[in-house]
C-alpha cells in the first residue's frame, strides 16, 4: 500500500492493494485483494471493494457502498450511499471511443443515487442517471436515464416493475388504481410523476 489517505479509524486494505497517495478511504472500508485506489479518489465509510476493483481519480464513492469483484469505477462516475456494484459489472465514460483521438475533456458524467442496485455483468453507458433504488437485473445494457425504484432488464434495458427499498419486487395493491405494495415488509408506494414514491405508514399503523 502506498500512503493512503485514512479517516479516524483505520479501513482495511489488503496487501496486495494499492491506496495511492492522495486517495481519501473512510473509516472501516475495507479494499481487498489486487485493488488500486488513484491519487484524488474518495471513498466513504463501511465501503466494501472486492477483488480486482480501481477507482479512479476523480471519482466519488458514498458510504456503505459494495463493489464486488472486477469492477473499475472510471472518473465520471458517483456512486451515493448503499449502492451495490455486482460483479464485472461495467462503466463507461466516453460515448465514442477511439483509440487514436483524446477524448479526455468529452467523459460523460454518470450518477447512481442512494440504494441502487446493479446486477453482475451490467452495463452502464455513460451520461445516465441512475434513481434511487433502482434495481438493474443481471447482464442489462443501461443506455438512458432510470427512474427511482424502477426494476430494469433486458438489452436494451427496460422497466419490467417497480422494486420496493428492502429489494423484493412490489406488488399492485388490493386498493388496486396507482398502488402498490410490497409482499416482504408490507411498505406502500403510490403513483409519483411517470415513476413511483413511497406513502408514509399511517400514524399508529
Amino acid at each position: 500500500m502506498a500512503g493512503g489517505t485514512a479517516m479516524s479509524t483505520a479501513p482495511t486494505i489488503h496487501e496486495s492493494a494499492y491506496v495511492d497517495e492522495g486517495a481519501i478511504v473512510g473509516e472501516g472500508t475495507r479494499i481487498w485483494h489486487f485493488c488500486h485506489v488513484n491519487p484524488g479518489a474518495v471513498i466513504g465509510a463501511r465501503c466494501s471493494l472486492g477483488q480486482n476493483v480501481v477507482v479512479m481519480s476523480g471519482t466519488r464513492i458514498g458510504n456503505n457502498v459494495k463493489i464486488q469483484n472486477n469492477v473499475s469505477i472510471y472518473e465520471g462516475v458517483e456512486l451515493e450511499d448503499d449502492v451495490f456494484c455486482g460483479p464485472s459489472m461495467v462503466f463507461t465514460n466516453v460515448v465514442n471511443p477511439r483509440s487514436h483521438v483524446s477524448r479526455k475533456h468529452e467523459y460523460k458524467r454518470t450518477l447512481v443515487k442512494r440504494g441502487a442496485s446493479i446486477g453482475a455483468n451490467v452495463t452502464v453507458v455513460c451520461g445516465a442517471t441512475l434513481g434511487e433504488y433502482c434495481f438493474i437485473g443481471a447482464g442489462a445494457v443501461v443506455t438512458k436515464d432510470v427512474l427511482p425504484y424502477a426494476l430494469m432488464a433486458g438489452v436494451p434495458a427496460r422497466r419490467i416493475g417497480w422494486m420496493c427499498q428492502c429489494g423484493e419486487k412490489l406488488e399492485k395493491s388490493a386498493e388496486g388504481g396507482a398502488a402498490w405494495q410490497c409482499p416482504v415488509c408490507r411498505a406502500r408506494y403510490a403513483a409519483a410523476g411517470e415513476g413511483i414514491a413511497p406513502v408514509a405508514p399511517e400514524a399508529g399503523a
